[in-house]
């Protein structure tokens, strides 16, 4: 079977609906679908393949709505129209769609899926293997027409190595692997699809067995472009196996292969002699997830090793300065393995390899090893993928330094947002509710799209365990439960009404409120003092704290938790009122109060006029002065104060990265926004340190890239140039601009009515606010 180039135009749409509501009116059979799932069997990780060869009398308008279980790729004539599913859980798994607009005559979709099973990503929940496609428009559907399912020879598995939350690696081999198969050109025995049960929708879900239950995936299309840029810095010859030992060294790099390397990025092919090893060190010079793509030639037998880093390390394991590559090694934190990444085998004629899913980093190590014929790297490319995340503010200050940390601090956002939020693209992968927080309100300063921030919003309401709990990431098979990050999903509630104001959506969101609420409020004691939950409490990544918990946060008493439930309380009580729920209001304000006043008694310290992280009083934290300020605390702005003016103080345990957000916030409560630029130091690093992202902690870092860090920009806008929501959706604002020492700053930033832009400088305040943007 040969397909010539489709005509057909395909573009995936995002629907608001179910699309087959009241298609019977039976309650039993109502979420029902046309359509079956349908799926080969085998032991996890496998690979299939399912296609339909079908035809049309004229030019036809389908809609096809698709799903699969783990993951799909969907090709309509050869031509790869879509991935997904978006990650989601079994009980509210997402389904895309796409409108395609097909000519007459003789057609091909086909989808590649494959189930990892338990070594799959965190992320990826599963039911078991399966492929499901429901048409309207045309005889399509799975379970309806013929279609016809074969095993993808070629696809192996390796380990993830320290990217631990990323599920296993791909290893291709071209010669096993069936080249055209989704054109109709393989010759693979392909045989009649096995029939599963009956697709149906989440909502309506009635007397069904236990099953993936559908919703329609509510992102768009994530980003793919061709990634453009790069640098060949090293080649060298290479003896195999392992290179996490071998230095790179100038010394031993070949400068006439480089430049023909180098070519291969601009895209003139390389060749390989046979019997050859060659190890290459690529720069790509900024942080990049991408798909990579290789074009291979020949070089029957060669095999081609693609491994990432974020940055090299040298020989006592530590990064330096991220552009400096000499003397140092491609291996894994906390081991000396190799890299991450994936292997591709050469069977021999013109191939395109690529993996499964998106890789990360900003060094790329490629080792290739040619058997008895020479191997030519035709094309070596980088598919760029990430959420259409567009940056469409504008800050700029006296002090360049700032404007520089910006691109740097959204890059950052954008390499951490995909199907989910993301902690870090390189290890983990992983939407949790703390970082998610400062991710959102980055977001919603800097462009229009809230659909990622309400997917996350939604995936935390859903993980709620039976104690009122939510997960601390979610999706994630594995469970996890920081209950402070509980009430941080809270304070996200609290944020997206005030800074997009959809009331409906949040509505939607209160009862999980509740439940968090209550499952704290089970925990606080006769005398008002809340005890510690279960779990990880974690706060930050303080040096000198036990897996980032302070003092009394892994059972018994902490004024950190006991401030962060008053402050949280106070949140829910105002969203309770902006729903038109005063009796919650009053009840979640009364626990606020009584856990606050608990908090003067037990923590607060008058001799050293700070609040105690513990009820020993042995331990300070700037975290307690902090959290007591935006509690409402009767001490908390004196003890900020105290902080501020005290940065050099033994004996206070400081905030880091993450929680500098919440630093931030109580200094431009009291208006120290001078001691905020001097925090910024850390930031400012960065860029000398060679870094083109914000890392996850203070040096020695694990990640490269956490978007928890990117939270500067937030308070560029909402701190420094002082504008603040103060009513849902922004309808009305605060603009009181606290420039800290700058001589002048200037900004617009989005709100949900249109741009808002803010001048502060010697002269005065200059605003220009939305229409219909009243300011308080």
């Amino acid at each position: 079977m040969l397909l010539g180039v489709s005509d057909a135009a395909v573009r995936r749409i995002v629907l608001d609906r179910d699309p087959f509501a009241g298609r019977d009116p039976s309650w039993q059979r109502r979420a029902h679908w046309p359509a079956h799932w349908i799926g080969l069997s085998g032991e996890s990780p496998f690979v299939a393949g399912y296609r339909l060869t079908f035809s049309l009398g004229e030019e036809t308008t389908v809609q096809l709505h698709v799903s699969a279980d783990e993951r799909y790729e969907l090709y309509l004539d050869g031509q790869l129209v879509g991935r997904g599913p978006d990650r989601g859980d079994v009980d509210h798994w997402n389904f895309e769609t796409y409108e395609a607009r097909i000519p007459s005559g003789e057609h091909l979709l086909a989808a590649r899926v494959w189930t990892i099973g338990e070594e799959a990503p965190y992320g990826q929940h599963t039911f078991g293997h399966g492929f499901l496609l429901a048409a309207e428009g045309a005889p399509l559907s799975t379970g309806d027409a013929k279609w016809e399912a074969a095993l993808l020879p070629g696809h192996g598995f390796r380990e993830k190595g320290v990217a631990w939350g990323c599920g296993l690696k791909l290893e291709l081999d071209g010669s096993s692997f069936p080249w055209g198969w989704e054109k109709g050109e393989d010759q693979l025995t392909w045989t009649e699809a096995p029939k599963g049960d009956v697709a149906y929708s989440q909502p309506g879900a009635n007397d069904m067995p236990p099953g993936r239950m559908l919703i329609p995936a509510i992102l768009p299309e994530q980003r793919e472009a061709p990634f453009s840029g790069g640098r060949v810095r090293h080649v060298t010859k290479y003896a195999g196996g392992p290179t996490h030992d071998v230095a790179v060294r100038e010394a031993d790099s070949l400068a006439g292969e480089v430049t023909e390397w180098q070519g291969l990025l601009s895209g003139k092919p390389v060749t390989i002699p046979a019997n050859t090893k060659r190890r290459v060190i690529l720069d790509l010079e900024q942080y990049v997830c991408a798909y990579p793509q290789l074009r291979l030639r020949g070089g029957k037998g060669a095999a081609v090793r693609v491994h990432w880093q974020e940055a090299l390390f040298d020989e006592k394991s530590h990064k330096g300065n991220r552009d400096e590559i000499e003397g140092k090694f491609f291996r894994s934190i906390w081991s000396k393995a190799d890299g991450v990444g994936d292997l591709f085998r050469a069977g021999g004629g013109d191939e395109r390899h690529s993996t499964l899913w998106w890789e990360a980093g900003r060094y790329v190590e490629i080792c290739v090893e040619t058997a008895d014929q020479p191997l030519t790297i035709a094309e070596l490319l980088f598919e760029e993928t990430h959420y259409p995340y567009e940056d469409l503010s504008e800050f700029s200050s006296s002090d360049p330094r700032l404007a520089r940390v910006k691109p740097l601090g959204y890059r950052t956002l954008q390499m951490c947002a995909h199907e989910t939020t993301m902690d870090c693209p390189f290890y983990e992968q992983l939407q949790y509710a703390g970082d998610t927080r400062l991710q959102c309100l980055v977001a919603y300063v800097t462009g229009d799209d809230d659909r990622l921030a309400r997917q996350a919003l939604l995936a935390f309401d859903r993980s709620r365990d039976p104690d009122g709990l939510t997960r601390s990431r979610y999706p994630s098979r594995i469970r996890q439960t920081i209950p402070p990050f509980s009430l941080w999903w809270v304070a996200m509630v609290h944020d997206f009404a005030l800074w997009r104001g959809d009331m409906a959506f949040v509505r939607g969101l209160m009862p999980g409120v509740r439940s968090v609420l209550d499952a704290y409020r089970r925990n606080v004691d006769a005398e008002g003092a809340f005890h510690a939950l279960e779990g990880w409490n974690f706060m930050d990544w303080v040096p000198t704290w036990r897996d980032g918990a302070p003092a009394g946060a892994h059972w018994g008493i902490s004024g950190l938790l006991n401030f962060q439930l008053a402050y949280v309380a106070r949140l829910a009580s105002e969203l309770e009122g902006w729903v038109g729920e005063p009796e919650l209001r009053e009840r979640h304000a009364k626990l606020s109060d009584r856990v606050l006043a608990a908090s003067e008694r037990l923590f607060w310290d008058s001799k050293r006029g700070l609040y105690a992280d513990d009820t020993e009083r042995a331990h300070w934290s700037e975290h307690a002065q902090c959290l007591a300020l935006l509690a409402g605390a009767k001490h908390g702005e004196s003890a900020v104060r105290k902080i501020a003016d005290n940065q050099s103080e033994e004996g206070i345990a400081r905030t880091t990265v993450y929680f500098d957000h919440y630093l931030f916030e109580a200094l431009g409560r009291i208006g120290r926004t001078d001691v905020l630029l001097k925090r910024m130091g850390l930031w400012f690093g960065l860029l000398e340190n060679g870094l083109r992202t914000v890392i996850e902690m203070p040096e020695p870092t694990r990640s490269d890239c956490h978007a928890w860090g990117a939270h500067p920009i937030y308070h560029f806008f909402a701190t420094l140039l002082g504008v603040r929501p103060r009513s849902p959706g922004m309808a009305t604002v605060s603009v009181h601009p606290n420039l800290g020492g700058l001589e002048w700053a200037e900004g617009t930033l989005r709100t949900p009515h249109g741009p808002l832009h803010v001048r502060a400088d010697a002269k005065g305040v200059h605003k220009v606010l939305p229409h219909g943007v009243k300011e308080k």
